[in-house]
């Protein structure tokens, strides 16, 4: 092959393709030159692909091979749609910043198109000439040559070792599993194009999950409906709690008390729709549809996943964000198998936004605007403190509410994912640590990132390499404690296939 196609998937909305403009048109620069440089004819589609029909219109006649440069987030159908029932070679290209979550769209399209059987591989670098990186430039080679690049599969494992009293504990939640099912309640089905994180009744129903959908446009009416005694309650409690508000702050001036109050009326609302349809655990689809009309859910979701809210039972409501089934579906089983093993039940959701090196290990920047627990800041159940709630960005939402953010505490982990994969339900595993980064340093990657968000260093058990070549998210579910053992054998008495991210299997 000597033509190749160059495109741009974009977000949907108009800011952030802009702000990133200058990191695509760079990633773009350094693209060409790698592809001139291996003898190739590289010409770019002008302009970001920004809605399903661009992509449609713009990839689907191309037959030359096509590159699409992730330095940015962008939604999966602004590929997928442009290149869903063709066979000429896709490769997806990420600069491996943090700054803008270019990479993190990469794992995400990836798994869009590999839950539509759509062939692709995927590369990156983070040099600043990428003709300098040789094994970047040799992986171009093999794809420019071939169609596809292959990467090591010596950390990916079917099976794992599982011990008799795993096996029991595990059998103990499957059984009320069988005996109830699962009752998920969505608010909306998919967010910003994840197409992947949607599995719908006919594969929920195969392993003891079902969904009930309400759509999110009823929680402006709902949230009217809240009285103010009760928001005046939940506003103390947070408070006493220990939540630090940075309310009015530089370039959050709009940030006000108020916005908090809202916020707690979108979580009341939420209660209220879990009670009246008796649902275990919620997917909240957040992003785009309210964004003119509420405030982001950040703080809402942060709450519910906290054993510490408003209105507690004593039990947090696993919550996804983003509606994402790929992460409700595990969180909401390792729930049940942290609470059998006498564990704290939290699960924290996030992003798998950037890694860096650190003595030798590679840490991942963990890092979701939404859906991550105060347990993970604080490890006591009783309290809200090391909560920090910061405004969203403004730029992405024009409608102040603060966010549910902290430090993520040192400590072992399980963690967990569930995604489509030859049409059916696979759940990746691993082990791993949390860990503590020097103020500096910690300070230098979480404002590399999105400092409002909340931030976890964490070493998931395998390579970068690994993950980058293999995983199949933006997302990933991470649980305190060892229950890698009692996961892996409730997934499979659960009938999902079972894949372990490994680079030391059977240590503990």
């Amino acid at each position: 092959m000597k033509k190749v196609a160059i495109f741009w998937p974009g977000d949907y909305r108009d800011k952030p393709n802009e702000w990133a403009r200058p990191q695509v048109g760079e990633t773009t620069k350094q693209l060409q030159q790698a592809l001139k440089k291996l003898g190739r004819q590289p010409y770019v589609i002008n302009g970001f692909l920004t809605k399903p029909h661009e992509a449609i219109e713009h990839l689907g006649p191309i037959d030359d091979p096509m590159i699409g440069v992730f330095a940015h987030w962008t939604y999966g159908p602004h590929t997928c749609d442009g290149v869903a029932g063709k066979d000429n070679p896709l490769l997806l290209a990420s600069n491996f910043s943090g700054q803008w979550p270019g990479l993190v769209a990469l794992l995400n399209t990836g798994a869009c198109l590999e839950s539509i059987h759509r062939p692709f591989s995927r590369i990156w670098t983070s040099a600043a000439d990428w003709t300098k990186d040789k094994t970047f430039m040799e992986r171009l080679d093999d794809w420019c040559t071939t169609g596809k690049i292959c990467y090591p599969e010596h950390e990916l494992q079917y099976a794992a070792p599982v011990t008799p009293e795993q096996q029991s504990l595990a059998t103990e939640v499957v059984a009320g599993i069988r005996q109830k099912r699962i009752l998920a309640l969505m608010l909306g089905d998919t967010s910003m194009g994840m197409i992947n994180g949607y599995f719908g009744p006919r594969l929920l129903a195969r392993h003891g999950f079902a969904e009930h959908k309400v759509d999110q446009a009823w929680l402006p009416g709902r949230v009217r409906e809240i009285k103010a005694d009760r928001i005046d309650a939940a506003f103390q409690f947070v408070r006493q709690k220990g939540v630090q508000f940075h309310w009015r702050e530089k370039d959050a001036e709009d940030f006000t008390e108020d916005s908090t109050r809202a916020q707690l009326a979108m979580y009341l609302a939420a209660l209220d729709l879990l009670d009246e349809f008796k649902a275990d655990c919620l997917g909240w689809q957040y992003q785009l549809g309210l964004l003119p009309v509420l405030p982001p859910s950040d703080f809402s979701e942060g709450l519910l996943n906290s054993i510490c809210r408003p209105e507690s039972n004593g039990d947090l409501v696993i919550t996804s964000t983003e509606a994402d089934q790929g992460n409700l579906i595990p969180m909401e089983i390792m729930k049940r198998l942290l609470l059998k093993k006498k564990l704290h039940q939290a699960v924290m959701f996030h992003d798998v936004r950037w890694a860096g090196e650190r003595k030798g290990r590679w840490l991942w920047v963990l890092l979701n605007s939404g859906s991550c627990g105060a347990y993970a800041f604080n490890h006591n159940p009783d309290t809200l403190k090391g909560v920090h709630s910061y405004r969203q960005p403004a730029g992405y939402f024009p409608i102040p509410g603060g966010t549910f953010a902290g430090e993520s505490l040192p400590g072992k982990m399980t963690w967990a994912r569930c995604y489509i994969k030859n049409s059916e339900l696979w759940m990746d595993v691993g082990r791993g640590e949390v860990v503590k980064l020097p103020p500096k340093v910690r300070d230098a990657w979480w404002e590399g990132t999105t400092r409002q968000w909340p931030f976890m260093a964490a070493d998931l058990g395998c390579s970068m390499e690994t993950v980058m070549a293999h995983y199949l998210s933006n997302h990933i579910a991470v649980a305190y404690g060892d229950i890698f053992g009692e996961m892996v054998a409730a997934s499979l008495m659960l009938g999902f296939k079972v894949r372990v991210l490994t680079d030391w299997l059977g240590k503990k």
